[in-house]
């Protein structure tokens, strides 16, 4: 491959990876509904797609940037470090390596991400907004799994749906030449 297609390549990646991100952010910033401890979106579910697509260093920077900016410009900065480390480690779950989106890995991966979500803004509630190890804390942030359940699957329909499609027209096939 000749550099001036490697820099092709690269600069669709990186495309695609600001694209993602900025998508990450509308979905989670705009299209979301109040809930009593923030607000549940189906972002999540445009981060398992480019997790899908995109190698894992590009699929978890769109992650990160998509949920920090949803974070910074909403009016909730102070989540910012979690989103960012919760949202990466949330890319990590899937899979690109097959020819198709929508595969049994990628639908299994929304469990493990489903779990670093609630874990992870728990604990960081219960430790970092409380001012240090908060048992009390930890545990009144784990009553938030339902409004968490109701984000993960609000995001899986997303996910699954705009997979079905993309599946059904060939576009990994279109993507990745």
């Amino acid at each position: 491959m000749g550099t001036k297609s490697v820099s092709m390549a690269k600069m669709r990646l990186i495309t695609t990876t600001g694209l993602f991100a900025a998508l990450i952010y509308v979905f989670t910033a705009y299209l979301h509904v109040p809930t009593g401890a923030g607000y549940t979106h189906a972002g999540d579910g445009l981060i398992y797609l480019a997790a899908c697509i995109l190698p894992t260093p590009y699929a978890m920077a769109a992650g990160a940037i998509g949920g920090a900016l949803a974070d910074g410009l909403s009016g909730f900065p102070v989540w910012i470090p979690a989103t960012v480390v919760i949202k990466a480690v949330t890319a990590l779950f899937f899979s690109n390596k097959s020819e198709k989106i929508l595969t049994w890995r990628n639908i299994l991966g929304i469990i493990p991400s489903l779990i670093v979500c609630v874990v992870g803004y728990a604990l960081y509630e219960g430790t970092v907004m409380a001012g240090g190890i908060s048992w009390t804390a930890i545990t009144a942030a784990f009553t938030q799994l339902p409004d968490y359940c109701i984000q993960v699957f609000a995001s899986s329909l997303l996910f699954v749906a705009v997979s079905l499609l993309l599946d059904r027209i060939g576009f990994k096939k279109m993507f990745n030449k």
